[in-house]
């Protein structure tokens, strides 16, 4: 019997890496479906009157060995996959889809949980367990418990069809970031880069056995690279492969799995009452309906466009008067972005790297938590680790009682996918009157360090770095009775503000103090550099606030209305960027074939969200800043009424208990130098 089916004999319950062979994953997913079946069908046929406990707490609790199961298998799928684990992906997805139709479309446990729900003003219930009531009864109702027995099949088929195609859509753009590579031999074409950039590339070639520099579509080649590479032609080329993933003519083009996609989302909205995919979505999220959306997105174009419009001239005449370019191209911005950026601030990335050590910019988050939240962070080893590269720590609170297992992998390889993301093998829960706690990780793709320098981050990736920790610190401080309202599982435009807000302790001299250390001479970043960093952050915001808009403006046009007529994706691309649009249009390339944010990851209808987040985190790091950043009072109240309740209340409710009173848009734009 599998390993994956009994609890674990590790340390903390922790997953057994070294002992899961991936032949027991297809078995024990069966068996763990099967498990979930029993416990279910036990609630089903409990005789008793359907009561809060008997009913929606049971249900809660229920399926803990499909979970764990399903957290472990999914995260090596992202993160250390391989051919093997992507052929049981394919099996696995609708076998799971299917089980959760078969919960959600079941008559029966319906009417147990309608007959709680319909009787709940005569129950005594926490804000928690009334939480959990409404969105179990949702979970119903949304997913098409009220349709009839023929449309109910009709929504079956259409979930168990976009799981198969979100997951042929997400293995495309893996296999085209693998498809390509530059492979460079004249040491002409290297002009420019950064010597931790070409060392890099030497390697991958060396690991090919072949001579030169091999640059991939992967962020640590491919963004130096477009940064700083000074032949124009090859960043044409980069910039091309990178723009056409899934809109060339081979078996990985993805034109015609987006059409199936948004047409099938808006099939399922509509045979479930709502008018798109969007008014379903938006229903359960702080901003409620597209109109919302719509409105605050074109609200924050209105402030954004006239700062990007004379940004992008200032660009486009900077680099006709360095270089006599014509026109910008796409290929164009970010090289000539540095550039600018470096003669208005003289502050380049390779000059900041130094201090940013990988190591010390760990710990710098480390130290930041426990001046915030008493946490400790204690790397082990008594943890099993699915690549040698993760690290693996015990984090506990001030006395010494543990708080969270938190793993760290940081570096590219193959079978990891591209970005950087926070997940769990384990969430927080209460059960039988003990609080287990999580097992959370971090995922990034930062340099490896070589033989002659560590691994040494830009600041983008020191952000990225404080960002995705900011998610594990929601995780890990997490502090609820049931599994699936803890930690992250809050709504969308609500679970980017402990993120986001984490990175602004990166501007602050009195934190980057604490961990901003030449990795060779020991010496602080000097005061100028700081304040470059800070001024340089509001640098082109104007251009980087309408990428973002204009993503978020595509997300809501596929998902906000009726697709059944769009017949060329890229045409319909066109149309949505219009108010947005900059560089000259590339035939060859799309935004939306590999477009995995909303197409695979969970953002569809919700890529406002990062901007709506900003809005969030600016207004609360105020608060921070108003009465110290490392404010114990301030810190205090963030993770009692934000970070450890979870989903447990509506996300407005919690973050006026914090701040006092609904977010202001003022502090971002103030930050963004947008008023």
């Amino acid at each position: 019997m599998s390993v994956l089916l009994h609890k674990f004999t590790t340390s903390h319950d922790t997953a057994p890496f070294s002992k899961i062979k991936n032949e027991d994953f297809l078995p024990a997913f069966r068996e763990g479906i099967a498990l979930a079946r029993k416990e279910i069908d036990e609630i089903i046929d409990n005789p008793e009157h359907p009561t809060f406990k008997n009913t929606i707490e049971a249900m809660a609790f229920s399926g803990a060995t499909l979970d764990r199961i399903s957290n472990i298998f999914f995260n090596l799928h992202s993160a250390e996959t391989n051919d093997e684990l992507q052929k049981i992906a394919q099996e696995v997805s609708p076998l799971l889809s299917e089980f959760g139709n078969d919960i959600r479309l079941n008559t029966k446990l319906f009417q147990r949980v309608k007959s709680v729900y319909d009787n709940k003003s005569n129950l005594d219930l926490n804000p928690e367990q009334t939480t959990l009531l409404d969105k179990n009864y949702k979970s119903f109702s949304r997913n098409g418990a009220n349709l009839s027995e023929e449309k109910k099949n009709q929504l079956r088929e259409i979930d168990k069809e976009l799981s198969k195609l979100s997951l042929e859509f997400g293995e495309n753009v893996l296999a085209e970031t693998h498809a390509f590579q530059l492979h460079l031999t004249d040491e002409k074409d290297l002009a420019g880069l950064p010597e931790g950039t070409i060392e890099a590339a030497r390697e991958i070639a060396q690991s090919q056995e072949k001579e030169g520099w091999i640059f991939t579509l992967d962020y640590p080649s491919y963004v130096p690279f477009m940064t700083y590479a000074e032949n124009r032609e090859l960043r044409k080329k980069m910039a091309l492969a990178f723009g056409s993933k899934g809109f060339q003519q081979n078996d990985f083009n993805n034109e015609a799995i987006v059409l199936k996609i948004v047409k099938l989302r808006f099939e399922r909205a509509q045979l479930l009452g709502y008018e798109s995919h969007a008014h379903f979505v938006l229903e359960e999220r702080m901003a409620e309906n597209p109109e919302k959306v719509n409105t605050f997105l074109n609200n924050l174009l209105e402030k954004a466009k006239p700062a990007a419009l004379k940004e992008f001239e200032q660009l486009t005449q900077f680099a006709k008067k360095l270089d006599g370019l014509e026109v910008l191209e796409k290929w164009d911005g970010t090289y000539y972005s540095e550039k600018l950026k470096q003669q208005l601030f003289n502050l380049d990335d390779e000059k900041l790297k130094p201090y940013f050590r990988l190591e010390n910019v760990l710990e710098g988050a480390f130290t930041i938590s426990k001046k915030l939240y008493g946490l400790n962070f204690i790397e082990v080893n008594n943890i099993e680790k699915y690549h040698p590269d993760v690290k693996t720590y015990e984090v506990t609170d001030e006395n010494g009682n543990l708080v969270s297992i938190f793993y760290a992998d940081f570096f590219p390889r193959k079978g990891k996918r591209n970005g950087a993301w926070m997940t769990s093998f384990k969430s927080q829960l209460v059960l039988n009157g003990t609080n287990e706690r999580p097992h959370v990780s971090i995922v990034c793709n930062f340099t490896k360090p070589t033989e002659t320098k560590p691994s040494l981050l830009t600041f983008n990736e020191v952000t990225t770095l404080f960002h995705e920790f900011g998610h594990a610190l929601h995780g890990m401080l997490a502090d609820t009775v049931y599994p699936n309202l803890s930690g992250t599982s809050v709504y969308w435009d609500f679970v980017e503000l402990p993120s986001q807000i984490f990175e602004n302790w990166c501007y602050e001299p009195e934190a980057l103090a604490l961990f901003a250390h030449h990795y060779q001479t020991g010496e602080i970043i000097p005061t100028e550099y700081i304040e470059k960093i800070k001024e340089s952050a509001s640098f082109q915001e104007g251009l980087a606030t309408m990428r973002q808009l204009s993503f978020g403006l595509l997300d809501m046009g596929w998902h906000g209305s009726n697709p059944n007529s769009i017949k060329s994706l890229k045409e319909f691309e066109n149309q949505q960027f219009a108010s947005t649009k900059l560089y000259p249009d590339v035939a060859e390339n799309a935004m939306s074939t590999s477009f995995s944010h909303i197409f695979q990851g969970g953002y569809a209808s919700g890529y406002y969200s990062y901007k709506w987040a900003e809005v969030l985190d600016a207004d609360a790091f105020e608060y921070f800043k108003e009465k110290g950043i490392f404010n114990k009072e301030v810190a205090q109240k963030f993770k009692e009424h934000i970070l450890s309740k979870g989903g447990t209340e509506h996300p407005m409710v919690l973050y006026k208990r914090f701040r006092g009173s609904e977010p202001k848009p003022d502090a971002l734009l103030k930050r963004a130098g947008l008023l």
